[in-house]
């Protein structure tokens, strides 16, 4: 804990943020959050927390399993939202130390969490992909977003990427489930595979390597990270963030909520702190998980060569991935039948 801090009691820090809040942000997001943070200060009371100043990751981790035992995965990490920014605003005011926000780790969420409605679509997908390429060429937002759509994996897998796991022979990367050094897939060793990615992408990862900005990092395991940030290997967490950031439409137009995106004030998902998950058209890495998924299903790719590259069976993967319309589906028979 830093000497520096002031007490701050759970009452009082959860009174200070929602009136730092309140002139910001609409009705229904107030009674969000205050609905949030009462079972945050709930749990403190039950732990007998009555300093802010004292918390710890440790602490935070099990507020989140105290919490992931009566809400479903999605709501959960919608809830700790809140309290990621109630922790940044806390250390703001010198309540806790810097940096605790980014301890708060949310489950990963199982295949199909989301609404089936909520997906990037191959437009936007490749308008970014089209600005990235020529903007930001080989910068890890590049890489990131172009390897995250071109393969459909998780972000669990995208983090898990070492700089050896490059095969530049085939134009591929290896994936490995690794939970004894620091990572891990979703179904373990079920889920290791090599993944195509073909001459001209993996140029772009290949050239990220020598990107001067990228951070050259080795974890406690001794393993180099592919994708690093300044801290190292990325958690979940933090690529979840660079996605709905990648994904939100003012940065390649304007603003379609008639927000203005040179003055914050206008949109709480504008600015140094914040959420850009708020973004009613930003999307997470699911969003683009699923919307991969369905563009190699309308670019006529089998559902059987699908479900082994995205590592989802064919009962989860049209139940709740193939958000083609009837029209679409019926193009892709198509296709199929002029061959015959």
């Amino acid at each position: 804990m830093s000497e520096d801090l002031m007490d701050l009691s759970p009452e009082d820090g959860i009174e200070r943020f929602l009136r730092h809040r309140e002139p910001s942000v609409r009705e229904s997001t107030m009674r969000n959050a205050k609905t949030r943070l009462r079972f945050f200060n709930e749990w403190c009371e039950e732990r007998d927390i009555e300093n802010l100043n004292n918390l710890t990751g440790r602490d935070l981790a099990d507020f989140v399993a105290w919490r992931r035992g009566d809400i479903a995965a999605l709501t959960l990490q919608k809830q700790l939202s809140t309290i990621r920014e109630a922790l940044r605003y806390w250390a703001d005011i010198e309540g806790v130390d810097d940096g605790l926000a980014e301890k708060v780790h949310a489950p990963e969420l199982p295949d199909g969490a989301e609404s089936r409605e909520v997906h990037l679509s191959a437009d936007r997908a490749h308008r970014i992909l089209d600005y990235l390429h020529e903007y930001r060429y080989a910068s890890r937002d590049h890489v990131v977003f172009l390897i995250l759509w071109k393969t459909a994996m998780r972000r669990s897998a995208l983090r898990s990427l070492d700089v050896d796991d490059l095969r530049p022979d085939d134009y591929a990367l290896v994936l490995e489930h690794r939970i004894d050094e620091g990572t891990k897939l979703k179904n373990g060793e079920d889920g290791e595979r090599w993944v195509y990615l073909g001459p001209s992408d993996y140029q772009v990862v290949d050239d990220y390597l020598d990107n001067p900005d990228r951070y050259e990092r080795t974890d406690d395991y001794g393993r180099k990270p592919l994708i690093t940030s300044q801290h190292g290997r990325p958690t979940g967490d933090t690529i979840y963030k660079w996605v709905n950031k990648l994904t939100q439409p003012c940065v390649l137009n304007g603003c379609p909520h008639d927000a203005d995106p040179s003055d914050p004030s206008t949109c709480e998902a504008l600015g140094s702190r914040a959420a850009h998950s708020k973004c009613p058209s930003s999307r997470s890495p699911h969003g683009l998980r699923r919307g991969s998924i369905t563009y190699h299903l309308n670019s006529d790719v089998s559902p059987e060569i699908v479900s082994e590259r995205c590592d989802v069976s064919l009962e989860v993967l049209y139940e709740h991935y193939d958000v083609r319309t009837n029209q679409e589906k019926m193009a892709v028979r198509k296709k199929q039948l002029e061959r015959i």
